[in-house]
Formats: structure tokens, C-alpha cells, sequence
């Protein structure tokens, strides 16, 4: 139903006008419980063997929503019905900020891609705090946290994270650290690890005065030179970082079969989906190898089948997360891959 009625709807808008429109069915569906307990028995898998402990997390299941859909962490319950057992919210940045102008995200059916220069757009983390503080979370909730796009000098940089980060601690299970957004200004030069090193020291710095020490996890882009790469991955496992997320998504249009003029119109922006998946699948299987299994990884980029999903977890992903293949697949796509995954540990 989702591919032949609800999809070519959607598609017939625009994809920021969509995703409004999906997100105020969500808000209302808060005010019908009914509703939730619907979803939740349609889409949602319980199975003990499909539980991961990671991070010291038991999670329910391998399958999270990657950062991006729930921008200001406002419909992480509603999200969780559709069976992930963990939402990354986000990503953040401690005001508000609108993002590039509009239009700023395309499809790209063909090929089952999305490009966005969004601009991490975000009503703000305080927004996010309040809506957390009213409505509880019933999922395991990760907060993506990035620097503003007015962000120039380090120290103003450094500033934006710890701040975030304080503000954020005592209502979060866990952070990504977002050095690798294609769509702001100056983020990618925090991958030098001279730079991401003087921000992760002190949020780990800023951990060491809670009670509970919460995972702090690096976002990786899958344009990141190797060599750079292992720096900052021998920097992690020496410091104390519990993971990394791999991987944002990419300048490269490598893998689509759109016009040359097609993708000149769309301009910049990061790709995902389908052509992204195999740059993904590869920076996790040299992470995995590098780091020989000792760092976790959580593999995010292009998974749009069962079969991908288990394959990115073979290659070393302890968890993975799921964005557009959400979007082309619909709410049906995780109890798939949770029936696959559950076959393959029987």
C-alpha cells in the first residue's frame, strides 16, 4: 500500500512540504493513543535474539533512525512505534538556526537518493530540551549535536559543542558528535584531527564531572581521507571515545543515473540513499579492520534492503541506522529487516 498509494502522493509534493505534512500526522496521532498502540502491534518486532548490548545499552533490537527526520526532537515516541529501538535526533545547535534557503532537498527516484543542503536547520537545542522534559522517551534516544553555521572562531566552535553537550546530558542516552556535515560551512575541517581533538577532550572532560558516563560517538564522512581517518580512530580508542557513526552523507555523485544537467540543477548538497551505500559499507569494513573490533561502529548510509542491513552489520556494524531507506521503503522496511536479522541468528 505504502509504494503504490501513500508514496506517489507524497512524491507528488515537494519533499520538505512531505515531510511537514508526515510530521503533523505524527502530532496528531499523539492525541489519539489509539493510534500508537495500532502502529506499534502493525510494524513492531519483539524478539530476545535480536537484543545488542552495546555502549553498556541494552538494545532491543540492531535498527535505529538516523539523525535528520526528527530534526528538533519532537516525535521520537511516534517513530519508535514503526519498531527502531533507537532515535538519533538532530542534529542540534544551541540556538536556533533557519539553514540555507529553499529549495534545499531533492529526490532522485531513479535512483533511490536524496540530496539535501539543508543546512542543519533546528528549532534549537532548548526547544529540543523542552519537548523531551514534557513528553518522556520510551526509546533510546541519541542526540546529534553540531556547530552553528555562525560558528567562526575555535573557541566559538569548542563553545557550541560543550554547550549543547551540558545542556543535553542528563536527558539523552547517548551523543554523535556531527564533525561531518557537507552542508555547513567549516565542518568538514573539524575532521583534522588537531582541531576534533581539542573539542572531544573536553566534552570527555565535561562527561568525567556526571555521575554516569554517557557514549560519545564521532559522525564520519564517507569522503574522509583514510589516513585521516585512522588518526582520528587511534585518537578514539585512546581516549576514551565509545564509537563512530559511518557515515554522513557525500559530496559525490558517484552512482547516479541522472543527466549530467539534472545534477547540475540540484546543485550542492550530500547525497544518500542507495548510490551512497557500498562508500559506507567499505569505510566501516576499514574501520572495523583497523580498529580489529575494538571500536563500535553504528553503519549508516544507503541500506534499502534486509539483506543490505545484515551484510553492513557482517562487516563489522554493531548497530545501523536507517534514513532513506525509511523514505522509499516505508514504515514497513524495520520489521523486514528484524525478520531477516532474526532468521539469520536461529
Amino acid at each position: 500500500m505504502y509504494k503504490t498509494i501513500i508514496r506517489p502522493l507524497l512524491f507528488c509534493l515537494s519533499p520538505e512540504t512531505a515531510h511537514n505534512l508526515i510530521f503533523k500526522c505524527l502530532g496528531l496521532s499523539r492525541r489519539l493513543p489509539f493510534v500508537s498502540t495500532f502502529t506499534r502491534w502493525m510494524f513492531k518486532k519483539e524478539n530476545r535474539s535480536l537484543h545488542r548490548e552495546v555502549f553498556g545499552i541494552d538494545f532491543p533490537n540492531p535498527v535505529g533512525l538516523a539523525a535528520g527526520l526528527d530534526k528538533n526532537g519532537e516525535y521520537y515516541n511516534q517513530l519508535s512505534d514503526f519498531g527502531f529501538s533507537f532515535i538519533e535526533i538532530g542534529s542540534l545547535t544551541p540556538e536556533p538556526q533557519p539553514g540555507n534557503p529553499k529549495p534545499r532537498l531533492f529526490r532522485v527516484p531513479r535512483d533511490k537518493a536524496i540530496i539535501n543542503h539543508m543546512g542543519i536547520n533546528n528549532k534549537g537545542v532548548k526547544n529540543a530540551l523542552l519537548h523531551i522534559q514534557k513528553d518522556s522517551p520510551r526509546v533510546i534516544l541519541a542526540a546529534s549535536l553540531a556547530k552553528s553555521s555562525k560558528s567562526l572562531s575555535d573557541a566559538e566552535i569548542l563553545r557550541d559543542y560543550t554547550t549543547s553537550f551540558s545542556l543535553m546530558y542528563d536527558f539523552v542516552d547517548m551523543f554523535v558528535i556531527n564533525i561531518s556535515c557537507p552542508n555547513v560551512h567549516g565542518m568538514t575541517a573539524l575532521e583534522d584531527i588537531t582541531y576534533l581533538s581539542d573539542i572531544l577532550d573536553e566534552l570527555l572532560r565535561i562527561r568525567m564531572s556526571y555521575d554516569s558516563a554517557k557514549p560519545i560517538l564521532i559522525k564520519l564522512s564517507p569522503d574522509i581521507d583514510r589516513e585521516q581517518m585512522h588518526q582520528i580512530l587511534d585518537y578514539a580508542m585512546l581516549s576514551g571515545i565509545d564509537g563512530v557513526v559511518a557515515s554522513n552523507t557525500t559530496r559525490s555523485r558517484e552512482g547516479l543515473t541522472i543527466s549530467e544537467t539534472r545534477i547540475k540543477a540540484i546543485g550542492e548538497g550530500g547525497l544518500s540513499g542507495a548510490p551512497l551505500y557500498e562508500k559506507s559499507l567499505s569505510l566501516v569494513k576499514d574501520i572495523h579492520a583497523h580498529t580489529k573490533g575494538r571500536l563500535p561502529i553504528i553503519g549508516v548510509g544507503g541500506i534499502m534492503t534486509p539483506l543490505q542491513a545484515q551484510e553492513m552489520l557482517d562487516a563489522g556494524a554493531s548497530l545501523i541506522e536507517i534514513y532513506s531507506g525509511f523514505i522509499y521503503n516505508g514504515p514497513s522496511f524495520i520489521r523486514k529487516i528484524l525478520r531477516t536479522l532474526e532468521h539469520k541468528s536461529k
